[in-house]
């Protein structure tokens, strides 16, 4: 493998199927020739909000981090390491599985829930799946700076990037949800 998506985004091409990566920004967490592992930043979970609101007792808006693995739960943070089990995606943020220390450290107050994303389930790839994927454009890779990946974002995060793409992605990011009714 001679490139790494580690840290990009992933942008998807719109089609008809509709499926859970429709109109979805996904953060490459992690990389190589094993695979790739990745969380969708603009799709929100609202079941599963309700659901962890009752666990937690505060409101927490979980996102579909993607199909796989669902009853799996993913933070993640910006700043403060607040647990020695994470994995840094770049200098500011890290992702974990510790929902004990999360939950803990926001509660004491040591982190803000607004430097934490919830994701329910992942996006994953074999190795050279992904690569395929983009041969086949089935994603655009792009790189984004200064994108807060804590901050909460819809669809609206999609149609921005692209919009900033411009050329063929601004007719895109104008297309209707259903490109059949175009």
């Amino acid at each position: 493998m001679n490139y790494s998506y580690k840290g990009k985004i992933l942008i998807s091409t719109p089609d008809i199927s509709g499926d859970i990566f429709s109109r979805s920004v996904v953060l490459i967490v992690d990389h190589n020739e094993n695979g790739a592992f990745g969380l969708i930043l603009n799709k929100k979970n609202e079941n599963m909000s309700s659901r962890l609101l009752e666990i937690f007792e505060f409101q927490v808006t979980v996102y579909e981090g993607g199909p796989v693995e669902n009853d799996k739960i993913f933070f993640i943070c910006k700043g403060k390491k607040v647990t020695e089990e994470y994995l840094a995606i770049d200098d500011e943020y890290y992702l974990t599985e510790d929902i004990e220390n999360v939950v803990s450290s926001i509660l004491d107050s040591q982190i803000s829930i607004n430097d934490v994303k919830v994701f329910s389930g992942y996006s994953g790839w074999a190795g050279q799946q992904l690569e395929g994927e983009i041969l086949r454009k089935m994603w655009t890779p792009v790189d984004v700076y200064n994108l807060d990946y804590t901050s909460p974002n819809d669809q609206s995060l999609w149609k921005n990037i692209m919009q900033n793409l411009g050329g063929e992605y601004l007719l895109w990011a104008n297309s209707p949800e259903d490109v059949s009714l175009n």
